[in-house]
């Protein structure tokens, strides 16, 4: 299941590649939120135990990795999301 939003529907759409394929969000979301709201999950677990939508969701753990073109591999949950950005949710390691 996607995250649906509620409120602050107004702000400007941002376009962005996850993945290679054309995804939106809105000005002000965290990577972390566009990726929720684009396709409900950041990425399957490397444990076997299915898909994972973050953890903390504050910078804390190491759960939201996800690697963006030209800038290497950054914290969904606390980068914010910019127009054209390239995100790919491979496993990028460090």
């Amino acid at each position: 299941m996607r995250l649906r939003r509620l409120a602050e529907t107004d702000r400007p759409a941002v376009s962005f590649t996850l993945d290679g394929a054309p995804a939106a969000a809105l000005a002000g979301d965290s990577l972390l939120t566009a990726i929720l709201a684009q396709s409900g999950h950041l990425r399957a677990s490397e444990f076997g135990d299915g898909l994972r939508a973050g953890f903390c969701l504050m910078g804390a753990c190491q759960d939201c990795w996800v690697s963006v073109e030209g800038g290497g591999r950054v914290r969904a949950c606390t980068t914010p999301i910019a127009e054209g950005m390239r995100v790919s949710r491979e496993m990028v390691q460090p």
